[in-house]
């Protein structure tokens, strides 16, 4: 409908004034309780035709005093005028409702048995009175309110202009969500219908909107209703049910926004700021993990633990992680000072009770770490330090040996010399079937902490954890890809057929936790990644997120493969199989066996005398140390060299 520019100036005047004002509870009491006073004088009048028998004289007045005075007792009792008035519902109506009844009831109680009694005139009111000002009482209040509320609609417009949203649930979260995004004008939002997996409600109406299956998301439903927004507002959803949603209503270029747990509302309230838009570990999200805390806290029980590369992505999560348990300290080590230095000040803000060491030290440095495991005495070592960006190291062999082999050699002789009782090591996915330097050096190290393991007249108890990407860590995929969006494009993907693991950075910890306490030395675990994730599809989905059109809004560019890449990573090579655990998403990988003397030596050799070596040479003796390391498209591809 077309108004005239004297009405919609009008409506602008109302809209500012909702925007900026909301009459207080105190104010909307007593305007009720004038309403329920002047219905009782009108409910006089109209007995008595508008003439006041001279009788009564003024006690009608007291009467009015005394049945204004009940009504607002009541009425704070059941808080009927709490509600914004611009919001009436049902619920509202029917508050009002009881406390008119009550009220009326009341007054019709005390006036019966004051008549018996012979009290005072003051509670002598015909029963045609009462009714009458039940009647008048509960309309003037009903239909105030409805008022407001109608005064509202049209200052706010009806859905015109307005964000039309569908509410994933409709139960008692999405009814409290609904008027939740309905009650502030400043966000415009509609609803435009409710979707329920409940069959009962589906094809119904609740409060007057529709109830929707979900099989109602599609291009046609989306474009006729113009919906912008799903709101899921569900308690209790498994996330395979979650992350389908998700991925739906993202394919078809729905905002999707999440509802906070109900112990997360402010002031236990809901408001609109507090919905959080969905993210990309909502659209992968898995399962939570159970972990076996009785034992993972029996282990960490009043021990000192020691967290290498304890700065970076999975280093910094094992420490908040490890603030659950009763450890005796803490001691986290990286050579990166401007990460170290921002974890520690996270760490003392939320975690007080915990004692935490924070050592910036290289691990590369065997005197200064030899110095920090003397003063600390470590019980348990999570070794995470390591170079692990694929292109770099490819172009810095050398530098991936010192760190990566040359750090946990170190580290692991350590464990040994000062008793240390359990050794677990970070890898990679990228260690089997290396196709570059990075992911070499990490199946080096795999073989060495193996061959740690394998050597008698120690205690230390030496484990490899094995997985695939995390989603979000320092310098990895995803946060490039948000930056590239944030730039406004191109995001760039090497290739469209490449496939990788991922799972969320606690998830891995955690594992990375219960392998720790599974393990009694020289295992490799291997964790449960799901199923691959085509990194072009990830990036589609990133740009949707976003609230952007792939290859339309932003460009995706594929770049080619860069050195020491490949199209999809492995968990186990095909000598390797994999043995059941107690945990369903932990498995145990049945290894080669290997000459540990050779190892060692071999690796004892590569280190010696790394700097005399050239690229070439570094890269043939690791090819010599592991057979299956085979260089795809970098520039070691067929290259031999003799050392």
């Amino acid at each position: 409908m077309v108004y005239p520019k004297w009405i919609l100036e009008i409506r602008k005047g109302m809209l500012g004034f909702f925007n900026h004002h909301s009459v207080p509870r105190w104010m909307v009491f007593m305007l009720d309780a004038a309403t329920v006073f002047m219905a009782f004088i009108l409910a006089y009048l109209l007995r008595f035709n508008f003439i006041i028998p001279a009788e009564r004289g003024q006690v009608f007045i007291y009467q009015a005093i005394v049945a204004t005075v009940i009504y607002a007792a009541y009425a704070l009792a059941l808080r009927s005028h709490t509600g914004l008035i611009r919001h009436t519902t049902l619920t509202d109506i029917t508050l009002v409702f009881i406390v008119t009844t009550l009220g009326s009831a009341t007054l019709l109680v005390l006036s019966t048995v004051g008549n018996w009694l012979h009290w005072a005139d003051l509670l002598s009111i015909p029963q045609s009175i009462i009714m009458i000002h039940y009647v008048s009482v509960s309309l003037l209040l009903f239909f105030g309110r409805i008022a407001i509320k109608l005064i509202f609609l049209f200052a706010t417009g009806t859905t015109r202009n307005k964000k039309r949203v569908l509410i994933y649930g409709a139960g008692e979260l999405g009814f409290v969500v609904k008027r939740v995004v309905l009650s502030d004008p400043r966000y415009g939002f509609y609803v435009s219908g409710f979707i329920d997996d409940d069959k009962a409600k589906q094809g119904k109406k609740i409060n007057g909107i529709n109830v929707y299956s979900t099989s109602i998301l599609s291009v046609e439903f989306i474009q006729k209703h113009r919906i912008e927004s799903l709101i899921i507002a569900v308690k209790a959803i498994s996330v395979d049910k979650k992350s389908a949603i998700i991925r739906t209503s993202v394919n078809l270029g729905l905002e999707v926004l999440d509802t906070p747990e109900v112990d997360k509302w402010l002031a236990g309230q809901l408001r609109l700021p507090q919905f959080r838009r969905v993210d990309l570990e909502d659209l992968l999200g898995r399962e939570p993990i159970n972990l076996d805390i009785n034992t993972i806290k029996k282990g960490l029980a009043e021990k000192t633990i020691m967290i290498t590369g304890a700065a970076g992505s999975i280093g910094s999560e094992i420490a908040r992680q490890l603030t659950s348990f009763q450890c005796e300290k803490v001691i986290l080590v990286d050579q990166a000072e401007t990460p170290l230095f921002y974890i520690q000040n996270e760490l003392r803000e939320k975690f007080l009770d915990v004692r935490f060491q924070i050592i910036p030290a290289d691990v590369t440095n065997a005197p200064r770490m030899e110095k920090i495991f003397q003063e600390h005495r470590p019980d348990i070592v999570f070794h995470a330090a390591a170079y692990k960006h694929v292109s770099l190291m490819e172009e810095n062999p050398h530098e991936a040996i010192r760190v990566n082999v040359g750090g946990t050699t170190i580290i692991t002789d350590l464990a040994i010399r000062y008793g240390v009782g359990k050794f677990v090591m970070i890898s990679t996915d990228k260690s089997v079937y290396p196709s570059s330097v990075m992911g070499a050096s990490k199946r080096l190290c795999e073989k060495l902490v193996q061959a740690r393991a394998i050597g008698k007249g120690h205690k230390t108890q030496f484990i490899i954890t094995r997985f695939g990407n995390v989603i979000g860590s320092n310098g990895s995929v995803i946060p490039i890809f948000a930056k590239q969006i944030e730039n406004g494009g191109p995001v760039t993907v090497t290739h469209p057929e490449v496939y990788r693991y991922f799972m969320t950075i606690p998830e891995a910890c955690q594992l990375v936790l219960e392998a720790g306490f599974m393990g009694h030395g020289g295992e490799i675990f291997v964790f449960d990644m799901g199923q691959q994730v085509k990194i072009a599809d990830l990036a589609k989905a990133m740009i949707k997120l976003s609230g952007f059109i792939p290859d339309k809004d932003i460009q995706i560019v594929y770049t080619g493969l860069r050195p020491g890449e490949k199209l999809y990573e492995e968990l186990l090579t095909d000598s390797e199989r994999t043995i059941p655990t107690h945990h369903d998403k932990i498995k145990k990988a049945h290894v080669e066996e290997i000459d540990a003397r050779i190892v060692l030596e071999k690796i004892d050799f590569l280190l010696s005398d790394l700097y005399s070596l050239t690229n070439e040479e570094v890269v043939h003796l690791m090819k010599d140390l592991i057979p299956e390391y085979h260089t795809t498209n970098g520039k070691f591809k067929g290259k031999k060299a003799t050392v």
